[in-house]
């Protein structure tokens, strides 16, 4: 009895050690006391000890265990360790983790979360927002923009260069706006839902680009010439780095530029021939100064002793001899400017160059840490000004509009989209405010930042689409009146940019969060790299033995969270979202603990098994998604009447978790391992479900029901009710519906008759007959009669006015 107790007590303290994720000596100290009692009751014996002594001795003597253990260890992990570029490194390096950090280790810190600070706009932002964005958003018409100009119009141009609209990220000593991230956001959120060309065109300049780089890593000279004139767009800026021949591939762009002495404004100088082609670059047909990146080459050994320098970024101003701009490409009849530049053999000073000589060749680091800050705010902005509107858009029409004498919106077949539309619509607005908080913190969130580019994106297309099945006909119709069709048409440009979501997905998310968010691989990844054999030996073994038990720590606290449901489990909050922190940090320990797995199993092969990385992103991405979505539901001070948004939001999001993990031990190379796997964390099976029905309905209400609520979800959008503004104005017939609603029911009870809401104008005139109505509700009525004809209303046109002018 005695042994079966011991053992008993064992296996609880091996246990619980490894839960609580204790060190090496802790673990071997309580196991010999644990060892101790079981000798004094006789359940242990010498040969006990002795098997004791042989494991434990080696493993806590460091030099025994470096030697026995982590030296072979090293020198296996150098032997399958897959190399890693230059590139790869400095893609690596780039940028800061965050608490995407937390997520990946499975053990997130929701009181930290819930510490952050709300984002705040400043007075100087709020009256740029309520100005000159509200100013803009009013002289901007899209189908003019985007049928007629192709291209923003010069009333408009203007007050984006006078108010300084290219300079929010320019600092205030160079005549810029010097505006946080959250501002930018906000700023491009409002700007998107008027017109894609028009958030594109002020975007791109406050992104990765020439200021950008001037700002971080330019001469005091550049910064003092460029900068004033960046700030007051005198100079256009555009960034030239996609070729023909490297796309998503970037880091192998074949443009180059040799060292060399040549003649510039009448002197001879030591400069560099530059030769590129580039695609897809946006401003370039305008720009006045291009950012070019190039592979820099010093065959004559000019600058020192390395000949193939690597990536390097140079400022050209676009009116020196051989630099060709100004030809177009067409981006699905997205008209921004965007187009093509090729140059041949251009000479120009090597002060040209981003940072000045010096910074020959430090190109692609430049650009990856730039980036990571730029593709959290830029596309997702962009991406979730738009859907905000869009939910808002969609609400209102499918409360205006009537099949069956009803409202199509109270329709099940409209509310499972409507409550998608919503529910993405809050979550989307969350991870911004939440990504670009973290920016104005400091920080450069690499990692965050993919996953923000790839799933608000594929929330934009897929949100998009619901709208257009909702709307019909009257969203494949294009005209002035159509709010939605180059929001469709122009979303897949938002996939394919900076990344296209394909690789952001397959390779991105999960190959940076690997490296960056695990506490022990970067560590044993530079170890292995060291050149000093005892330090890195040192360091590997340190790493290692973290490593170790790390990952037996997740594989328990997986398999008790699996027994318990995580019911157990701590959380920031008792109420109805305390189980949602329970499931996330279940499945953060099974994120932990399937990386480890798949790391030990696949080693080197991970790199290139695409579909595990992609799964293994998409529960990172998704536990971040949610995490978002609950800081926002906090932040705004947890209204119940919002909950039904958080929820749809929150269970959408753990859906995809458990569905990404499902499909990733069903799929995982080694069988065996998969089916150990499915019992530690499904050990019943999985059992989570979309989003009920009764919360998508609740979701559909909001958005088509004026309220707090609602006016929360499209916070800081452009719906001002303005003739040529037609969500502006579908807002107001959403009001003028619902409040004509009893005035209509009161004829209709007088005439003993249930009538089709249409031609309310005529019965405005029989309610005034009947003397039933007041002239001021007849008023109302004939108002709503108008509105809600052009709501439903298409344009059309004559067969000239669809003719292109000009020949191709």
């Amino acid at each position: 009895m005695e042994d079966m107790t011991w053992i008993i007590c064992a296996i609880a303290l091996c246990w619980f050690m490894a839960y609580s994720r204790s060190s090496l000596s802790t673990f071997t100290l309580s196991f010999a006391i644990l060892m101790a009692v079981g000798t004094v009751l006789n359940t242990i014996s010498f040969l006990g000890w002795l098997l004791f002594a042989i494991v434990a001795l080696p493993l806590n003597i460091a030099n025994v265990r470096k030697q026995i253990i982590s030296l072979p260890l090293l020198q296996l992990f150098k032997s399958i360790m897959p190399e890693m570029s230059k590139t790869e490194q400095e893609a690596i390096d780039a940028g800061t983790t965050w608490f995407e950090a937390d997520l990946f280790r499975g053990t997130p810190d929701w009181k930290k979360l819930h510490n952050y600070p709300q984002p705040r706009l400043s007075a100087e932002e709020l009256a740029f927002l309520k100005g000159p964005v509200e100013q803009v958003c009013k002289m901007t018409n899209d189908w003019q923009t985007t049928h007629q100009l192709a291209d923003l119009s010069p009333e408009v141009w203007q007050p984006l260069k006078d108010n300084k609209f290219f300079a929010m990220i320019i600092k205030k000593e160079f005549g810029g706006l010097d505006f946080c991230a959250y501002a930018q956001s906000r700023v491009l959120q409002k700007l998107s839902a008027v017109s894609t060309v028009l958030a594109s065109t002020v975007g791109v300049p406050n992104s990765l680009g020439p200021a950008e780089l001037l700002q971080h890593y330019g001469t005091k000279e550049q910064q003092e010439h460029y900068l004033p004139r960046l700030a007051t767009g005198e100079e256009i800026p555009c960034f030239a780095l996609t070729s023909p021949e490297a796309g998503s591939d970037a880091g192998s762009i074949p443009d180059f530029g040799i060292i060399c002495h040549g003649e510039f404004d009448g002197q001879q100088v030591l400069g560099m021939k530059l030769t590129w082609d580039k695609r897809y670059i946006t401003l370039a047909p305008v720009a006045t100064v291009l950012g070019l990146a190039f592979k820099l080459r010093d065959p004559e050994h000019l600058l020192g002793e390395t000949v193939e320098l690597g990536i390097t970024c140079a400022l050209i101003p676009t009116n020196i001899e051989g630099v060709i701009i100004g030809r177009r490409h067409f981006p699905l009849n997205v008209p921004f400017q965007n187009g093509p530049t090729q140059g041949n053999e251009v000479f120009v000073p090597l002060d040209f160059i981003i940072g000045g000589a010096e910074r020959a060749g430090q190109g692609w680091r430049m650009l990856v840490e730039c980036l990571s800050v730029g593709r959290a705010i830029t596309l997702p902005s962009n991406s979730t000004g738009g859907i905000k509107s869009i939910a808002l858009a969609t609400g209102a029409y499918s409360r205006i509009r009537r099949q069956f004498k009803m409202p199509i919106g109270k329709m099940e077949g409209i509310e499972e989209p409507l409550a998608r539309i919503g529910g993405n619509a809050y979550l989307m607005d969350a991870v911004t405010t939440l990504s670009t908080g973290a920016i104005d913190l400091g920080e450069k969130p690499s990692v965050i930042s993919a996953i923000c580019k790839y799933h608000l994106t594929e929330k934009l297309r897929q949100c998009i689409n619901d709208a257009m099945d909702i709307h019909g006909g009257k969203g494949i119709c294009l005209g002035k009146s159509n709010y939605l069709a180059r929001g469709y048409q122009g979303a897949p440009v938002a996939i394919t940019v900076e990344g296209a979501n394909i690789l952001t997905r397959s390779l991105i998310i999960y190959g940076q969060g690997a490296i960056r968010c695990h506490p022990y691989v970067l560590a044993e990844i530079e170890a292995a790299s060291n050149k000093d054999e005892q330090q890195a030996l040192d360091d590997f073994d340190h790493a290692l033995f973290g490593h170790i038990g790390f990952a037996i720590s997740n594989i328990c606290r997986s398999f008790w969270f699996s027994l318990t449901g995580s019911r157990l489990q701590q959380a920031p909050f008792q109420d109805n979202t305390r189980r949602y922190y329970q499931l996330m940090n279940r499945f953060s320990a099974n994120l932990a603990m399937l990386s480890d797995i798949a790391m030990l199993t696949l080693g080197g092969e991970l790199k290139r098994r695409e579909r595990i990385s992609a799964r293994l992103g998409d529960i990172l991405s998704y536990l971040y998604l949610a995490s978002a979505t609950l800081k926002r539901y906090n932040d705004e001070g947890r209204q119940v009447a919002d909950y039904p948004l958080m929820q749809w939001a929150v269970e959408d999001s753990l859906y995809n978790i458990q569905h990404a993990i499902d499909e990733l031990i069903s799929n995982f190379p080694n069988k065996m391992v998969g089916k150990i796997l499915r019992v530690i964390i499904f050990p019943l099976g999985t059992w989570l479900t979309k989003p009920s029905d009764i919360t998508e309905h609740q979701v559909a209400v909001i958005l088509q029901t004026p309220s707090d609520t609602r006016t929360r979800l499209g916070k800081g959008q452009y719906l001002t009710n303005e003739p040529e503004n037609v969500v502006g104005q579908l807002e107001q017939t959403l009001k003028d519906v619902i409040a004509s609603e009893p005035i209509f029911d009161k004829v209709c009870r007088h005439l003993e008759k249930k009538l089709p809401f249409t031609q309310l104008d005529l019965i405005a005139e029989q309610g005034l007959a009947l003397k039933i109505i007041t002239e001021q509700e007849a008023d109302l009525l004939r108002r709503t009669e108008i509105g809600r004809k052009a709501a439903i209303d298409v344009d059309d046109f004559e067969h000239e006015e669809l003719i292109s002018n000009t020949k191709i």
